[in-house]
């Protein structure tokens, strides 16, 4: 019988609010925006910010514009075409969009956008697996589970142009 390793979490400020990040001292399993679905502990997760640390420490450079890039173990958990998806979000450079059809078209399955769209959804781990750079195929914000303001927080953090509010009254 094998034992599953400690889950730890923390809550971290950001620029998009009180951000949870959870896992264990060399796994990053979870994180999640404050008004996100995703934002659930656990009830066997410990409270401690220091075994963390691998991963606070990137995100914060992240926020602060430093860090375009994350080296940080993943557990990505999902199925198999989940996992394939989240791994093409990863190929999204800082600083770029794509849409779920480029991203279906990578995967080798250029029908697969609406799959794309859902598998984008149920990501775990959003910003260290980018969701956020993904746009709709006319260039639009689409939904995204962290608020579409955190989008566009996001967004403009890495230098993307988005859509202004006033635009958006048209």
């Amino acid at each position: 019988m094998t034992t599953r390793e400690q889950i730890y979490y923390t809550f971290m400020p950001s620029p998009v609010g009180k951000f949870l990040v959870a896992g264990t001292e060399r796994v990053l399993h979870r994180t999640a925006f404050s008004e996100s679905e995703q934002f659930t502990l656990e009830a066997d997760w410990i409270e401690d910010a220091a075994p963390l640390k691998y991963a606070t420490d990137q995100l914060e450079a992240y926020f602060e514009g430093k860090l375009t890039e994350f080296d940080v173990e993943l557990a990505m958990m999902g199925s198999e075409f989940q996992v394939a998806v989240w791994q093409a979000l990863m190929d999204v450079p800082y600083g770029k969009t794509a849409s779920y059809g480029d991203i279906a078209h990578a995967l080798g399955k250029p029908g697969a956008s609406r799959a794309v769209g859902g598998a984008n959804n149920s990501n775990h781990i959003p910003i260290v697996i980018p969701c956020h750079r993904i746009i709709g195929a006319d260039g639009s914000m689409t939904g995204f589970g962290g608020g579409m303001e955190n989008k566009k927080i996001l967004l403009k953090l890495e230098g993307i142009s988005v859509p202004s509010e006033q635009l958006d009254l048209f």
